[in-house]
């Protein structure tokens, strides 16, 4: 049962067990996610069951066989997660409709996916340090976007 209309959108996603973390999380906030594929693992792969565990079945999860077919039916902004933004998620003002874009583990999203996005964002992290775990980095800006437009479930 969804509680928010925020959503979360994994972009060609290649690991199967930060898919799967990624789909439980938006599971338990009651936060729908949609999946563009391709995938870089076949969606039924046993590494992504253990990551989602039971929660798969609690999902709101839309495929997408493409980005095209994705932009088609997008709601509200997309708002891209990326460590080539300079603005900061904390100072972002989410919008109750928006989707919050995950890239690819290993190569983000291509510029094409950049210039398609309404805003994109960034954690804050030591410049030293390359970037966070894709499923990790959702959580956090969920959960800032959750709290900005009150969507945490009751």
């Amino acid at each position: 049962m969804r509680s928010s209309s925020l959503r979360l959108a994994l972009y060609q996603p290649d690991i199967p067990q930060n898919a799967g973390t990624s789909i439980r999380l938006s599971a338990c906030l009651g936060v729908g996610i949609d999946v563009i594929e391709p995938c870089g693992f076949v969606f039924s792969d046993a590494n992504f069951r253990r990551a989602g565990m039971d929660y798969l079945l609690s999902a709101d999860v839309t495929r997408h066989e493409s980005w095209q077919s994705f932009l088609s039916q997008r709601r509200g902004r997309i708002v891209l997660l990326t460590t080539k933004a300079t603005l900061p998620y904390t100072q972002f003002a989410f919008a109750p409709t928006d989707t919050l874009l995950l890239g690819r583990e290993s190569a983000g999203v291509p510029d094409d996916v950049h210039a398609a996005a309404d805003a994109s964002i960034r954690i804050p992290m030591r410049p030293e340090m390359r970037s966070l775990n894709v499923a990790v980095a959702g959580a956090m800006v969920l959960g800032e976007a959750l709290r900005q437009v009150a969507g945490f479930p009751a």
